[in-house]
Formats: structure tokens, sequence, C-alpha cells
């Protein structure tokens, strides 16, 4: 089984699960650098046959500091529009109120650092989908040589389409007609809850990364 490192992202997007499908541990490196336009703290759901970016706001200019130093600006009321966001979008989907109550939660506990709040939501998904997937935190340089290193490569200034890991597989989504492909993972478990995993084996791109 496969061992690789991957960033920390908030409420990771498919294309993050289907390199996370059939890998036996992860590595997380909270020492590696803050940088602006990531998915550290952004993700994508679907709002009235349109995606809609929720953004978790953070503290200060961040001159590239460690990860684990972000912390999350809690004077702004984000976690009350994070869920109502997620309640509008899929308040009406099939799984939605045996899955919400775990992300309501995890959101509600109000994390001063995006981190620790990001490493729990994953482990809830991770959770949700079944999969034992074990999470390892490294040094920034502690990675093992057999260690496959996909930092840095699933990012919003790409596009899937030129990237190894996802393909489009069409499940049925809340809103309109035309499948919107790549969103957050809660657009999935909501919609097809214990069939999420077989669909994701879908998603993946059929060639090694």
């Amino acid at each position: 089984m496969k061992r690789i490192a991957l960033d920390l992202h908030y409420f990771p997007c498919l294309e993050y699960f289907t390199v996370l499908r059939g890998v036996e541990e992860v590595f997380l490196s909270p020492g590696d650098r803050y940088t602006r336009q990531s998915y550290f703290n952004r993700t994508e759901i679907l709002l009235a046959n349109k995606a809609h970016t929720l953004s978790v706001p953070i503290q200060g200019r961040r001159p590239r500091i460690p990860l684990t130093e972000v912390r999350i600006d809690s004077e702004q009321k984000w976690v009350m529009n994070h869920l109502r966001g997620i309640q509008s979008g899929y308040g009406k989907a099939p799984f939605f109120e045996y899955f919400f109550p775990y992300f309501e939660e995890a959101l509600s506990r109000e994390e001063s650092h995006l981190w620790a709040l990001n490493l729990n939501l994953l482990t809830i998904c991770l959770k949700l989908l079944r999969w034992p997937v074990k999470l390892t935190l490294v040094d920034q340089e502690g990675l093992p040589a057999d260690v496959i290193d996909l930092r840095g490569q699933i990012v919003p200034s790409g596009s899937y389409l030129d990237r190894p890991f996802y393909q489009e597989a069409p499940y049925g989504q809340i809103f309109g007609l035309n499948f919107v492909p790549n969103l957050s993972i809660l657009d999935l478990l909501f919609c097809l809850g214990t069939e999420s995993d077989s669909w994701l084996a879908k998603s993946q791109k059929k060639h090694e990364q």
C-alpha cells in the first residue's frame, strides 16, 4: 500500500480524496509554510446551481509562517455563515441529517488555529468514508524515502483536468441539471452517503500518479 505526503485542506475537494483512496498512511507537515491562494482555508459547495466558495478568515498578514501558527479570525461570524451555507445547499440531501451533526459540532468548537480544525475535519471525513488511513505528522524534512510527496500539487490556481488524479464521474446533485465536478467532499457525502467510496473509485484516473 502507498504512503504519501499531502497538504492539509479545509473540507478537501473530491480530487484530494481520489488521491487518498487506497492509501495506507498520509504524512502531514505542520511546519510547512502558509501560502496564499491555497485550499488551506477554502472549499467549494453547491448552492442554487452554482459553486460557492466558503473561506475561513485568518488573522494578520502571515509572512509565510508555519501552518500550525495560522490563527482563525474569530471576530468574524464565519462559523454561522458556513453552517448556514452548508444547510442551504444540502439540507434536502439524502444523507444530510446523518452526517451534518459531525461537521456542525467540529465547526462549533471555534478552534483558534486552522491546522487543528482542518485535521479534525479530515479525521471525521475518513471516519464517515470508513477508510483506515493513518495520519502521521512529520517535520518538514522528515519524510521516509518511500513516501510519495504530493504536497503543492492540488491547488486552486490549476485545473484538475491537467493533473493525474481525478476524473469527472457524475452523480445526482441537489441543484441543477448540469453536474458540477470536484466540489468539497461534503457534496459527495451528503448526496451519496455510504456509496461515496465506490463513486470515488470511479473518479480515480486509471493510470498511476
